[in-house]
């Protein structure tokens, strides 16, 4: 294995196989430079610092990752949201760092809102007193605005997410992420090791092509040492409010996510119909849980988030 000028390079780092790397061209705006380069495997030791102060009174961070496109992680990581601020009791925070299609603002009904500057930094814009959200689609002067942006400037606004926005206390900080095991996902990781991140919820579809890019999102928590609490099967078949008859729209021609748990030895959080109402609900930025109560996907998204809620208080130390 090649070796940077100064020790050895990550283990199976993708980038340059040259002997500068960490320092090559072919590592610019990789947010594991330094790593690369000098060994190190945390953030710089000030920016750490900077990061516990801003994040010590977040109690809990899950990611919600998923190798594949169009599963509904921005769906889950919304009603995720609302199912736990649903508990007035409980400080809930919903982070988009989908920074090219943040989706996020329309499905929480606040498209049009913009971020307010404090003495503190930046505010969230709030859904309700408990449930803060902050996006990059409140930075930008139309929704349809594309965001045209390299690696660091990317990596430049989740650190600026994370150090400068004043979450206040939170007992539940949701982050929301674009597919792939890109930027976003090595900076996320990378800027909250300097924190505690419980870990990841994992989102496919119950055929081959999603699972194909799961199995790589795996891979990827693997590597980077990023605990994962288990895996959601979205869009798992298809119940008639009429008839009842269940049918799979995305038949799971090996064995689904379940199968894939299996053989992976991971957790299965549970599998959430198809349900019309849900992509309704999020077009007017409401929350499918409230308004279709009786649906069998609202059943599946509570029975996830209380069972894991239940683990949590019997064992602090468990993930949500």
């Amino acid at each position: 294995m090649a070796e940077a000028a100064d020790g050895p390079r990550p283990e199976d780092c993708p980038g340059t196989s040259s002997a500068q790397a960490g320092r090559a061209a072919a590592c610019q705006g990789c947010p594991n430079q330094r790593l690369c380069a000098a060994g190190a495997a945390a953030p710089d030791p000030a920016e750490a610092a900077e990061l516990r102060e801003r994040l010590r009174s977040v109690k809990h961070t899950v990611l919600v990752l998923s190798g594949k496109g169009g599963v509904g992680k921005s769906t889950f990581s919304a009603l995720l949201a609302h199912g736990l601020a649903a508990d007035e009791a409980k400080q809930v925070a919903l982070l988009d760092i989908d920074i090219c299609g943040p989706s996020i603002p329309k499905m929480m009904g606040l498209e049009g809102e913009q971020v307010h500057q404090s003495g503190s930094g930046w505010s969230p814009v709030y859904v309700e007193e408990n449930l803060g959200v902050m996006s990059v689609g409140f930075l930008l002067s139309s929704p349809d605005d594309a965001v045209i942006w390299r690696g660091p400037k990317k990596n430049g606004l989740i650190k600026q997410f994370l150090r400068d926005v004043d979450w206040g206390e939170i007992d539940y900080l949701i982050v929301d992420t674009p597919p792939g095991t890109s930027d976003e996902h090595l900076s996320i990781v990378q800027y909250l090791s300097a924190t505690h991140i419980d870990g990841a919820v994992i989102i496919t579809t119950p055929q081959e092509v999603s699972l194909q890019d799961v199995r790589k999102e795996i891979n990827f928590c693997h590597k980077v040492k990023l605990p994962i609490i288990g895996v959601v099967e979205n869009m798992s078949g298809f119940i008639c409010p009429k008839c009842k008859n269940e049918s799979q729209i995305f038949p799971p021609t090996t064995g689904g996510a379940e199968k894939m748990c299996q053989n992976l030895n991971v957790s299965l959080l549970g599998k959430v119909p198809l349900d019309p109402q849900i992509g309704k609900s999020c077009d007017k930025g409401q929350s499918f849980l409230s308004e279709a109560p009786e649906s069998p996907a609202t059943s599946s998204y509570r029975s996830i988030i209380q069972s894991k809620s239940e683990n949590h208080c019997a064992n602090e130390s468990s993930q949500f």
